[in-house]
């Protein structure tokens, strides 16, 4: 059941407001997941966050996605995880599915403005986090050191392995120099989950990814060759986003199953739409039938929807594997210190990830700039919510392009 009174009502609805207006990337997401859970409603404290970031940064699959998985899960349990998921992943999978049922080519010149002025929010979003992260997780100079060196290193290789070796220092760093810091108030009670459902989840997590190949080899129909296809993307990418492209390139341009123009349509729209990128799957099952004549909405509806459940469906399977054990050892004492480490280090991505891309990618003059500090002072100050702050971000946008 939720708990302390969260019901899993409410974990759809507040996901499906974020999915409609969480825009900006993963990292975005995570800041904007932020806001709402711990900056706003206080159901988790900055550390146990900044631990399930971390978490999701270990594993392969959709971060913020799986970020959200885990937050629904603290608080809903299993079904928490799928209502999260359900809310944060369906209005942009819905958009981009009727776009590639009905094979529209987007065209995103028309609503470049309000791309970004949605950009600019993003900017001051992910700040905004930073700056409470930081506050809360770096309160000292061996933390403070700790994201300024991960920062440093992110901006100088801004590479997978790297990310790895950031996360992997941190608690290294955090066993030697934090071994007298504790912080017991900052860590929420343990979660109570199931390791008998854990162990499962991770079973089948492998079962799959071995055995979905083999069935495929022996399927005529080709539909479990689509399913193995996007299962396999979503399993075996580490840092999601916009790194699951080449692996979805592969999987379905490479047979000949979508042809390149339309592939790249669709990559177009999905930078338009909020929520996750992975929803790019509903698109692509969508097409895989689209111009085949009259009647093939409904096929193409359900092969979105294989589509969709095949690329998430790895990240959920090691989200639920892997949190109970995780929430069991980061209560551990000698633990403490190295995950104090991961949180600072934690920090350092996010900084990192602020200047490049998405500093870099959306400030281009001082009007930006003064954009971005009006959105850090209005989520500073609490003038208005997150979601009234995208769609003013998104009116300016519209109203500048018409200057």
């Amino acid at each position: 059941m939720p708990s302390e009174g969260v019901t899993l009502w409410q974990v759809f609805l507040i996901f499906l407001r974020l999915g409609l207006t969480s825009f900006g990337g993963p990292v975005a997401h995570i800041s904007y997941f932020r806001e709402e859970f711990v900056h706003r409603r206080r159901w988790l404290s900055d550390a146990r966050y900044a631990d399930l970031v971390a978490l999701c940064q270990f594993v392969p699959g959709p971060a913020s996605s799986q970020v959200g998985m885990g937050i629904g899960m603290a608080l809903g349990g299993v079904r928490g995880s799928l209502m999260a998921w359900l809310g944060f992943t369906m209005p942009s999978a819905i958009v981009l599915a009727v776009l590639g049922i009905t094979f529209v080519h987007f065209d995103l010149a028309a609503i470049d403005n309000v791309i970004r002025g949605l950009k600019l929010v993003a900017v001051g979003v992910v700040a905004h986090a930073l700056v409470g992260m930081a506050r809360n997780l770096c309160p000292d100079v061996p933390r403070a050191t700790i994201a300024v060196v991960a920062a440093g290193v992110m901006i100088v290789s801004d590479t997978v392995l790297a990310q790895f070796g950031v996360i992997i220092g941190g608690m290294i760093a955090g066993f030697i120099l934090l071994r007298t810091v504790t912080e017991p108030e900052s860590y929420d009670a343990p979660t109570s989950h199931s390791t008998k459902g854990a162990v499962f989840a991770l079973g089948l997590f492998f079962v799959l990814l071995a055995g979905l190949p083999i069935v495929a080899h022996f399927d005529h129909s080709g539909l479990f060759a689509v399913i193995d296809g996007f299962y396999r993307s979503g399993a075996l990418v580490f840092g999601g986003g916009h790194v699951v492209l080449p692996l979805l390139e592969a999987a379905v341009v490479d047979p000949g199953w979508v042809n390149q123009e339309a592939f790249l349509a669709g990559y177009g729209a999905t930078q338009a739409v909020p929520g996750p990128i992975f929803t790019f799957a509903a698109y692509l099952g969508a097409v895989l039938h689209a111009g085949e004549g009259s009647g093939t909405w409904l096929i193409s509806s359900v092969t979105a929807l294989i589509t969709l459940i095949a690329i998430f469906l790895p990240a959920w399977l090691l989200v639920i594997g892997i949190l109970p054990f995780w929430d069991r050892v980061r209560h551990v004492q000698s633990m403490r210190a190295g995950l104090l480490g991961v949180n600072a280090a934690v920090v350092g991505l996010l900084a990192a990830v602020l200047y490049d891309p998405i500093w870099t990618g959306a400030i281009h003059d001082a009007f930006d700039i003064v954009c971005v500090a009006v959105a850090f002072a209005i989520l500073q100050w609490r003038v208005m919510p997150v979601w009234a702050l995208v769609g003013l971000g998104a009116l300016l946008g519209y109203v500048v392009g018409l200057i």
